[in-house]
């Protein structure tokens, strides 16, 4: 029935409903909680080779790891998801590969990974207000240079055109008040003279 056929599609369609967001804040939270696994496995393994330096036995066969693992305070999460909300998804593979680098070259211990984590974040928002900054400033310089060249464009077709211009001007219309009249004053004066009614032909 179709009733079943939307309970069987059930997840695909809150999947599809998922905003940007909600994915690469999902997405980074996973990375931080695989990397809490993996720094806790770390810190087990340095604990086992330090008590095996110290006492030359090695117990880490007997060691089995523990039911519970660490994990951070759920106000501590909710936080940390707010951050990774911010992130825009063109980041969050940038994000990824920073923590990993950092969590690499520092070897954190197991409560220190989140605030590594948060560290990397806030870089990133950094970042993406930077890029921002630089893009609002190259579209006003664009701006300005296509206002620019338009009135160049302008101000030569004036130069080279001064009287095929379609802009009529007060200056304009004074000059040509100025040039007919001009004409009218040179034009010679020619009066009929009469003729005498005594002259004799």
């Amino acid at each position: 029935s179709m009733a079943s056929w939307f309970r069987w599609n059930e997840p695909y369609l809150r999947q599809a409903q998922r905003s940007p967001a909600d994915m690469v804040t999902d997405t980074l939270m996973l990375e931080l909680r695989w990397q809490l696994k993996e720094a806790e496995r770390l810190q087990r393994e340095r604990d086992n080779e330090y008590r095996r330096i110290k006492t030359g036995v090695d117990y880490s066969w007997l060691v089995s790891s523990p039911k519970n693992s660490y994990d951070i305070t759920p106000g501590e999460r909710l936080e940390l998801e707010d951050v990774c909300s911010k992130i825009h998804p063109s980041f969050c593979g940038a994000v990824i590969l920073r923590f990993r680098q950092l969590v690499t070259e520092y070897e954190p211990e197991v409560h220190e990974v989140s605030q590594l984590f948060r560290s990397v974040l806030l870089e990133a928002l950094d970042k993406m207000k930077d890029e921002e900054e630089a893009k609002k400033l190259s579209r006003q310089w664009n701006n300005k240079r296509a206002m620019s060249l338009s009135l160049m464009t302008f101000k030569s077709r004036v130069r080279i055109y001064p009287f095929g211009s379609d802009i009529k001007t007060v200056s304009e219309d004074v000059e040509r008040g100025m040039e007919h009249s001009r004409r009218v004053w040179s034009m010679p004066e020619f009066r009929h003279k009469k003729r005498d009614s005594t002259d004799k032909t």
